[in-house]
């Protein structure tokens, strides 16, 4: 597999295990052993008609790619407590900003409303703190 297709893959979660949410190591791919490794895992298994397509394509690693065999992805999810493939980097910045901005903007509406414009900028301080703590880690 070409190493550019490789990072793409590994980059869709963060080079977190897209079933276990387990970090994984981009060097150790396809080695069978080492602290983070891992494979690529068909989110439809080739043998229910999947495709090689990237969309269709996620790093997990090696002990979860097995387990799951053909079974669908949100049953192997669920079997880990997850619901969800862990986001990709640029993901998750974009959902904080949106959490940021949007905390900002309620806040600063609220602290409008309550103490003027002094309120509203204290508000939209303090919603925008909370915005980006309620941001995700994975």
């Amino acid at each position: 597999m070409e190493k550019e297709r490789l990072q793409k893959i590994y980059r869709k979660t963060g080079g977190y295990c897209h079933i276990c949410h387990k970090k994984l190591s981009f060097t150790n791919y396809g080695v069978q052993g080492p602290r983070g490794s891992w494979h690529i895992e068909h989110s439809i298994a080739k043998a229910n008609g999947g495709s090689d397509h990237m969309n269709n394509l996620y790093p997990a690693c090696i002990s979860c790619n097995i387990d799951k065999g053909t079974s669908h992805t949100k049953t192997a999810w669920a079997q880990h407590g997850n619901s969800r493939a862990p986001y990709s980097k640029s993901k998750k910045q974009q959902i904080k900003s949106n959490n940021t901005t949007g905390g900002a903007l309620i806040g600063g509406g609220i602290g409008l409303a309550i103490g003027g414009p002094v309120g509203g900028l204290v508000g939209s301080f303090v919603g925008g703190l909370i915005g980006n703590e309620n941001s995700p880690k994975k």
